[in-house]
């Protein structure tokens, strides 16, 4: 039996289909490209509309070709109606379910797998090897935010225990890992549900062995304040990239009450003082949606105003769209000309600020830990996971090499330069 797996979104999502793809090789199933392949297993992403339409028509254009498809990620677990829409064949496994996708992959007949239990599903992972190792820390938030139903897809928090994600890690860089990405829906709520928190987590990582770094992954900023302090701190220890992703979403304290996002403005912004002031070179990335429900000139002026005073190194702008289960895709809409306005808007702020950011590298040198082949050049992250990329050519680092490059040019998302 053949299977191809095709992933959707964000890092805990490719997390799961590391995870996907252990047990479907520790059962004998064979991992191939998609036209081989006996089963297309699709992992699948809710978060932005533009991204699910994109899957609902491959669903079926997949449905067309008769296919077998088995849907995972947060789709299967928040639109089970519209995926037997647009594929009614395809089977349907939850991410609490995974465990169970090879009997899905060798099963004749049509299966929906929907229990919501609380499968620690990081100890199914076995590592290959790779410069780049992904582990989740935890499942589902504690949050309600009116714009989502990724808490429909993934249930309420579950983390998962130290122990095993310990051992994750371990494993991870024993098969070579140089570089771990700790993934979950909010890293910030880790360890709520077990009288523990994110803090003794990466306490326990910062004592661990090995030459190796750390990129830890979003906080939502409600959770922040109870470990600002300790995360500064471990944040320069040499063993975390000195790295925080903290989606602030609005920069109007009115669309943050209506978005349901439990923090101000005043708040964001003395979280980020305080850690620029205590982390020497930090990089902070943050997430900002526009022409959500009720958004006026102002509110999102306010916006631009954050991203313009708070320089951000990275901001991903997303245009607000309806998702069926989500409260917010009951409020009175603005106009899709207004959201593609003020998103065109945004990003020429976005792309001004970072690019004024990057600039200051320029005629530097950098110490660059090299994750990536992407083709024409092999590309790297420095301390603060601002990326680097040098053009295949000349003296070419190796993956999971740390070099010396000296930044001869930017662009609003990286930098580029020549080993030295």
């Amino acid at each position: 039996m053949k299977a191809s797996i095709r992933t959707y979104g964000c890092t805990l999502n490719h997390a799961d289909s590391d995870i996907i793809s252990s047990i479907l090789l520790d059962s004998g199933v064979e991992l191939t490209d998609e036209a081989s392949s006996d089963v297309l297993i699709i992992n699948t992403c809710t978060v932005k509309s533009i991204t699910a339409q994109k899957i609902l028509y491959r669903l079926s254009q997949m449905e067309r070709q008769k296919r077998r498809v088995i849907v995972t990620g947060c789709m299967a677990g928040a639109n089970r109606d519209l995926i037997e829409k647009y594929a009614p064949s395809a089977s349907i496994v939850t991410t609490q379910n995974i465990g169970s996708i090879p009997e899905v992959v060798s099963s004749t007949s049509r299966q929906v797998m929907l229990k919501n239990g609380g499968s620690e599903r990081l100890g199914l992972l076995t590592h290959f090897g790779g410069v780049i190792s992904r582990v989740a820390v935890n499942d589902g938030c504690l949050s309600s935010c009116s714009f989502c139903e990724t808490k429909l897809a993934r249930g309420p928090l579950r983390s998962f225990s130290e122990g095993t994600i310990i051992r994750a890690i371990e494993q991870g860089v024993e098969a070579g890992a140089k570089e771990v990405q700790l993934t979950s829906q909010d890293m910030g709520a880790y360890g709520r549900d077990r009288k523990t928190d994110i803090v003794h987590l990466l306490e326990r990582i910062a004592d661990l062995k090995g030459d190796f770094r750390v990129r830890i992954g979003m906080m939502n900023p409600e959770h922040l304040g109870r470990s600002l302090e300790r995360i500064a701190e471990l944040m320069n220890s040499g063993r975390f990239y000195r790295f925080i992703h903290i989606p602030i979403e609005s920069g109007s304290d009115s669309i943050l009450k209506a978005m349901r996002r439990n923090y101000t403005m005043g708040q964001i912004k003395a979280y980020i003082d305080y850690l620029r002031k205590n982390v020497r070179g930090i990089g902070i990335e943050t997430d900002l949606i526009v022409g959500f429900p009720g958004e006026t000139d102002h509110d999102f002026k306010q916006s631009l105003d954050a991203v313009r005073d708070l320089r951000f190194e990275v901001t991903n702008i997303s245009r607000f769209g309806t998702r069926p289960h989500a409260e917010a895709s009951e409020m009175e809409q603005l106009p899709k000309e207004t959201i593609n306005e003020r998103s065109k808007e945004a990003t020429r702020v976005v792309r001004a600020v970072q690019r004024g950011i990057n600039e200051r590298y320029i005629g530097k040198r950098v110490d660059v830990l090299f994750t990536e082949d992407a083709g024409s050049s092999v590309n790297g992250r420095i301390g603060s996971y601002r990326q680097v990329v040098v053009m295949k050519g000349g003296a070419e680092p190796g993956l999971g090499e740390r070099r010396d490059v000296l930044i001869e040019r930017v662009s609003a998302n990286a930098l580029y330069g020549k080993v030295c």
